[in-house]
């Protein structure tokens, strides 16, 4: 068997000295191996000496235009690319054992307000070293692109992928302060027309109490003339204002059933309907090598169950 000398730790290149060699020998470039590393060329050239000088031979045949690994640099680059590999997988690995578990999630604003953030404190607790990052946004992120884990996606029913966390259904809501006005009484649909409606702001072309359509379709009224009509861009804000008795806005079920339960909504009107909208977990690809993100989902289908045993109004 050949007879290797003892190398002391002390006499290893230094692990800068090692990442530059690399990577001049993958470029076979002191040049390239300089941009890459956001070095000068002449800065490789000394490191590169700095090994060839310890090891006592040279690593690389310096050509015209070109430079090529002599066998002492191809025993070199073997270890060096093992060692760094090794190195590299180590550090992920730890990264990945050290790094607060997390899970990242994307909605609209209205589900993460009057929803998602009312029931969240039950799946800390479950699950109290996991963070969980909110995108509320009426954007359709792309989970991949982003990076998150999943979306609760709110579109028609024909769009959703698999089961609805749960349809959503449609009836006026307003605060119980407005019932109790004598001089504007709000027991049928006709007295809208003396009360403010609370709208949200809707595409170009088309009618300002566009969210407002299935019930009014279902009752038969084409159009309601409101005495005013305050608009806004997020729904929570339009409730906001139903609670404090601004106006009758259009509930959306089940999101609005804890406030109707705490008596801060009512409904002044019978008969909901369904808008055939519904709201839909869906998973990115990096949710599968993330353990926390199924947690989350399943939890999101528990509360959903939870919540269809707390009747909507019909």
């Amino acid at each position: 068997m050949p007879h290797h000398a003892v190398i002391t730790r002390q006499e290893l290149p230094r692990l800068d000295l090692l990442r530059t060699f690399e990577a001049a020998a993958r470029h076979a470039s002191f040049t390239l191996a300089a941009q890459e590393l956001f070095l000068t060329q002449s800065a490789v050239s000394r490191q590169i000496q700095q090994i060839e000088d310890g090891l006592g031979t040279p690593l690389f045949e310096r050509r015209h235009r070109a430079l090529a690994l002599t066998p002492a640099g191809l025993t070199m680059q073997r270890a060096v690319v093992d060692c760094l590999e090794r190195l590299r997988d180590a550090t992920a690995l730890v990264r990945q054992t050290t790094q607060t578990p997390q899970v990242s999630v994307t909605m609209t604003p209205g589900f993460a307000t009057l929803w998602l953030i009312p029931r969240l404190a039950s799946f800390t607790a479950a699950h109290p070293n996991v963070d969980v990052r909110l995108s509320a946004t009426l954007e359709v992120l792309d989970l991949d692109r982003s990076q998150l884990d999943l979306a609760v996606r709110f579109c028609p029913i024909s769009q959703g992928k698999g089961p609805p966390l749960f349809e959503e259904a449609v009836l006026p809501v307003c605060s119980p302060t407005l019932l109790t006005n004598r001089a504007n009484p709000l027991k049928k649909p006709a007295d809208l027309a003396n009360h403010t409606l609370l709208a949200i702001d809707m595409p170009a072309g088309m009618a300002l109490t566009g969210d407002w359509e299935p019930w009014l379709k279902l009752i038969g009224l084409t159009e309601v003339r409101p005495k005013s009509t305050l608009r806004f861009a997020q729904y929570s804000d339009a409730i906001a204002a139903a609670v404090a008795g601004q106006g009758v806005a259009i509930g959306r079920f089940p999101l609005l059933n804890e406030l109707l339960r705490d008596k801060r909504l009512v409904t002044p009107f019978k008969g909901g309907a369904s808008s055939q909208r519904g709201y839909f977990v869906d998973m990115g690809a990096q949710a599968a090598n993330n353990p926390h993100a199924q947690d989350f989902a399943d939890w999101l289908r528990s509360e959903a169950r939870l919540a269809a045993s707390v009747a909507s109004p019909a």
